[in-house]
């Protein structure tokens, strides 16, 4: 069995090869979803579906090159806080962005239960305008 760390670190590598597939595996069917106040697809999601077509098919359908790329891990238990920079253009615009994120995860027997990102959503606004 692989530990917490290893999911979400595993999870980040799929999401990066576009491998939204092996994402959604990971999510539990209860997941809680939190994305920023602020952020392109802002809201509370609360089933993997949810999370595909609500945020990761918006990420790719109105973004071009849109990551998220974690540079260091805090891990407590069954929390892992993932620490990074997204990084895209909006298709509407062509204006590129950069922009820090920490990123909550909970986990129990290997699932994702819940979700939490925060990020300068002001910078992204900004891509959008």
């Amino acid at each position: 069995m692989h530990s917490d760390f290893d999911v979400v670190r595993g999870m980040y590598s799929a999401f990066s090869r576009g491998d939204v597939a092996s994402v959604l595996a990971a999510l539990a069917p209860e997941i809680v979803w939190v994305e920023a106040e602020g952020f392109p697809s802002a809201g509370t999601y609360t089933t993997p579906d949810d999370v595909l077509h609500k945020v990761f098919m918006r990420l790719a359908t109105e973004w071009d090159a849109f990551s998220a790329t974690p540079c260091e891990y805090v891990c407590d238990g069954a929390s892992v806080v993932a620490i990074g920079d997204y990084s895209g253009t909006y298709k509407a615009t062509g204006k590129t962005f950069k922009a820090p994120f920490a990123h909550v995860w909970k986990l129990r027997g290997g699932a994702v239960l819940c979700f939490q990102q925060f990020t300068d959503t002001a910078v992204i606004q900004q891509a959008m305008r």
